[in-house]
């Protein structure tokens, strides 16, 4: 995968050589280059910004050096350019997934505030937002996509099916998690973790998940049970009732279970 950058401050990107995108940079084929806006600016001391029509407060990144920035770059049939604006649709697990299938990303990461419309209806694919709210330019946004992108790549990963658990993919918030020693400062791993019965810690987990989905992101909770839990084995199925239902928690399966919702 390829990726290009264009910013105004390329330092930000020194940290892409560090961790898992420094190995996927380094070690297995992926590309990144980084731009400087201020290069192709046709202004005294690479002035990129204007004041903007209209008046106001703030600047405006020129249109003109970015479709010049832009057309620098030699793209393919599955370039897709992308510039971060809190206007953009969400950063989400499904969105990561969909650029996947891009070879070559061209990330904007503008400031001031923001970019002339006319060079993003022009030149820009789409706009990403990676929150409800508003940071001081696209840098950390581009790392964050570059980072969220790179682990899903094969090879990136030590063990890739660790990626198939994490928070998401399922439409679940992550389990919590526990290692040695056994009792810290008083607190006692769950008993069934070190139990050794690796489908009743398989269920447990399952459960725990769910538990903090709804919990912590009841949003989530909510489409996972009008979207996802249909589609699950009934065993499955069953978990989410209990955390539904917690009086049911603690009885088995019944063999008369039809499935969500119960018949």
């Amino acid at each position: 995968m390829k990726f290009d950058c264009l910013t105004l401050f390329p330092e930000f990107f020194e940290l892409t050589k560090i961790g898992l995108t420094g190995k996927a940079f380094r070690e297995l084929g992926h590309t990144l280059a980084v731009h400087s806006l201020r290069e192709f600016s046709d202004k005294t001391f690479g002035q990129v910004d204007d004041a903007p029509f209209g008046g106001g407060p703030g600047m405006v990144l020129r249109g003109e050096v970015l479709l010049k920035a832009l057309r620098s770059i030699p793209k393919s049939s599955t370039s897709k350019v992308i510039h971060f604006s809190p206007r953009g649709t969400p950063l989400t697990h499904e969105k990561i997934q969909n650029l996947l299938t891009k070879d070559h990303l061209i990330l904007i990461a503008s400031r001031y505030e923001g970019v002339d419309e006319r060079a993003v209806q022009i030149a820009v694919d789409e706009e990403i937002s990676i929150g409800d709210f508003v940071v001081s330019g696209g840098e950390l946004p581009a790392l964050i996509l570059i980072d969220a992108l790179v682990r899903w790549l094969p090879g990136v990963l030590g063990n890739r099916s660790s990626a198939f658990e994490d928070s998401f993919v399922h439409g679940l918030l992550d389990h919590p998690h526990f290692t040695r020693p056994e009792i810290l400062e008083g607190h006692s791993v769950p008993d069934i973790l070190v139990s050794g019965d690796h489908e009743k810690i398989r269920r447990w987990r399952l459960g725990k998940s769910m538990n903090e989905t709804k919990i912590k992101r009841p949003d989530l909770w909510k489409c996972y049970l009008n979207d996802r839990v249909r589609t699950q084995d009934l065993a499955t199925q069953w978990i989410a009732w209990c955390i539904e239902n917690p009086d049911a928690n603690e009885a088995s399966m019944p063999k008369s279970w039809k499935g969500w919702p119960p018949i």
